[in-house]
């Protein structure tokens, strides 16, 4: 067998400049687990520069010597077969605009199946770069049986082995002291350039070339290091299979697991969703208190409390939604699901490979659509394009929450059925609309899925964690920003101009005077309070809101079951989905009186009517309302990525015209079916 030697690790001279680690391994060997366990929730998401693929940053100190970590994408080898790879290559080698090359690697190999790890190992070692390697996973490789010689290993790959837990933990005071020791010793502080071997980059095929070099080491090491077997493993790992990626089963298996999570988004959520939601009602009422009456009061109070108050109530769902994705993406169980939905996806006529940025649309359209780089036919890619959106994303969850909580407040079964219902349209469609696309205007053949599917492992509850913080932190950011600033437009759209009180409310309050003045105070009391909501109406609907709702907008959207004040919140929505809770918040939550017992939003809602006193939000509104956000665009960020990405705005225009018209359409017909069933 041919061999390659690998050579000793040295370290470059210590040069003033920011000190980078970089964090490199194969797909499904720990890399994340590893990143949170190093910088905990010292870190940021972001993109590369100029590129879609997403990267994390953080901070950790080692040997009193401030780092940053990089969490580099999963790759097989520098070859540079992905975007993916590609990225990750380069940011080793130091060819990323705008970053710092690392001074050092720290690589991550699974213990479980060292051999075909060590590829990537030959690989990165070769580049001369100070290197620790930190074998992962060791907690199951020794549950299944296998040995590794810790001592060899050092010895064939000329730098520092650590055996470490990153999910428990295990270990990884040893890594951090290997890390400190090269930094302090070795004085890295700088990520100047290392030699790199000619040629090492410049063969991309096999068959009598350095790859077979490569893995004929790989084997040897792996013959001379590890031990024990693990045949028992996957054998347990082949029978759970042999249901959850069954064309039946698996598909049955995922919807249960879905509406399984539903339920428990549900029923753990109401607790903290009740405690956030008097928490802003009782800061309304004390704000209110404090501030004199006026227009200042009701921007406080009406426009800011009220309008960021009705979306953060949905916090808690949306941090326990990530946070069991992520428990299904760490168990192995995501990419069984992936499989086993690949053969539906083919038959209407998407790639195997649009699964991965359907998994990200869940979360963001946006990125999802900047990872449909990854399918290689252009015609695919615009047909993926053109369906993400359709799948519900993060942004879509309050509506969800608030239309469910409407309906099934007190029955979290019914809630979780609705919120699935929900998630399986979007799905739904999605599908049918690739049908259409690759039949009509993008017609073509589609490419099977290849996708490795990992090994079961109990899902690290400290990685859940940190995504749903991490999501919740970022839905949080949003809403201190965007949605404010919409809410305080939205607020000045409803509040101007001024009008004077209606004849109805004027005769109120002077009838209420003459009984407070006669000593009944209760009678007084309810006029009032008549008067008041008059007032309030009459106000709304005489604002510049007011009056584009009732005058443009109604009148196009009344079919639907839609008001002018539900209309004004869908249209405010096409800036952000979540929008229109908040919008509904300073819309229905206008008045200078801030009551101690102030129901909340969705208090608000249910009994809110139209001009006859009909119930406004009725059963078939409800589920107009839901469907239309389902299957509506309102994501014009979306849509600029969407140009960007296709290189053209018809494309953008496409898909905000079929999905709004899909939207309309389906709308439309639920509610009047709806309203016909219900009477």
């Amino acid at each position: 067998m041919t061999t390659i030697s690998l050579p000793v690790q040295t370290a470059p001279p210590r040069v003033n400049a920011p000190l980078c680690i970089a964090l490199a391994g194969n797909p499904n060997a720990g890399k994340t687990s590893l990143f949170n366990r190093l910088t905990g929730l010292r870190a940021k998401t972001a993109n590369f520069p100029g590129t879609t693929i997403e990267r994390r940053c953080g901070r950790a100190t080692f040997a009193g010597v401030p780092v940053e970590i990089l969490d580099l994408p999963g790759l097989y080898g520098l070859s540079a077969a992905t975007s993916e790879e590609r990225i990750a290559r380069d940011s080793i080698l130091g060819q990323v605009p705008g970053q710092a090359k690392p001074a050092a690697v720290v690589l991550i190999l699974d213990a479980t199946n060292l051999e075909r790890n060590l590829y990537l190992a030959s690989q990165v070692l070769e580049l001369g770069i100070p290197c620790i390697a930190a074998i992962n996973m060791i907690d199951l490789a020794r549950r299944e049986g296998i040995r590794i010689d810790i001592e060899a290993l050092r010895r064939d790959l000329g730098c520092p082995v650590v055996p470490i837990c990153a999910r428990s933990g295990e270990g990884i005071a040893e890594l951090r002291h290997e890390i400190g020791r090269l930094v302090e010793d070795s004085g890295l502080e700088s990520s100047n350039a290392w030699p790199l071997p000619e040629g090492l980059l410049a063969c991309g095929s096999c068959g009598g070339c350095p790859h077979r070099a490569r893995y004929d080491w790989a084997e040897q090491v792996g013959g001379r290091c590890v031990s024990g077997q693990m045949a028992a493993r996957g054998g347990r790992t082949e029978a759970i299979d042999r249901f959850l990626t069954h064309p039946v089963v698996g598909v049955a298996a995922f919807f249960a697991v879905m509406l399984t999570i539903f339920y428990m988004i549900f029923s753990l959520a109401a607790v903290p969703m009740d405690l956030i939601d008097g928490f802003f009602g009782s800061m309304k009422a004390v704000v209110g208190s404090w501030l004199p009456a006026g227009d200042f009061r009701s921007l406080v109070t009406d426009g800011v409390i009220s309008g960021v108050g009705s979306v953060l109530v949905f916090l808690p769902q949306i941090c326990i939604l990530f946070f069991f994705i992520a428990l299904l993406e760490d168990s192995g169980y995501l990419a069984r699901a992936a499989f086993v939905m690949d053969r539906l996806m083919r038959r209407v006529g998407l790639p195997g490979k649009a699964f991965v940025p359907m998994l990200s649309a869940h979360a963001c359209a946006i990125p999802a659509i900047m990872a449909s780089r990854v399918i290689e036919d252009r015609r695919d890619r615009l047909v993926t394009i053109l369906v993400l959106p359709l799948f519900t994303c993060s942004a879509r969850l309050p509506v969800y929450a608030m239309v469910t909580a409407l309906l099934f407040r007190d029955n979290p079964l019914m809630g979780a059925v609705v919120f699935t219902g929900a998630y399986f349209l979007g799905v739904v469609a999605a599908l049918g609309m690739a049908f259409v696309f690759k039949r009509t205007i993008l017609p073509g053949e589609t490419k099977p899925l290849v996708l490795e599917l990992p090994g079961y492992k109990l899902p690290n509850l400290r990685n859940a964690l940190y995504e749903a913080v991490n999501r919740g932190r970022l839905f949080v950011r949003k809403a201190g920003t965007v949605i404010l600033l919409i809410c305080i437009g939205l607020w000045a759209l409803t509040t101007y101009p001024k009008s004077e009180p209606p004849a109805e409310a004027v005769a109120l309050y002077a009838q209420a005077a003459d009984l407070q003045a006669a000593g009944d105070a209760s009678a007084a009391d309810d006029l009032l309070a008549q008067a008041d909501h008059l007032t309030t109406r009459h106000a709304s609907e005489h604002s510049l809101a007011g009056m584009i709702g009732r005058n443009i907008l109604e009148p196009v959207m009344k079919p639907l079951g839609f008001d002018w004040r539900i209309s004004v919140g869908v249209l405010s929505s096409f800036a952000a989905r979540e929008v229109i809770v908040s919008s509904l918040g300073v819309i229905f939550g206008l008045g200078d009186e801030v009551a101690q017992d102030d129901p909340g939003l969705l208090g608000t809602l249910s009994t809110a009517t139209w001009p006859d006193g009909a119930p406004l939000f009725t059963t078939a509104t409800c589920l107009s309302l839901l469907v239309f956000f389902v299957l509506a665009m309102q994501c014009l960020p979306t849509q600029v990525v969407t140009r960007r990405e296709t290189g053209s705005w018809t494309w953008a225009g496409l898909q905000l015209g079929y999905m709004t018209i899909l939207a309309y359409t389906a709308a439309f017909v639920v509610y009047q079916i709806a309203s016909a069933v219900g009477g």
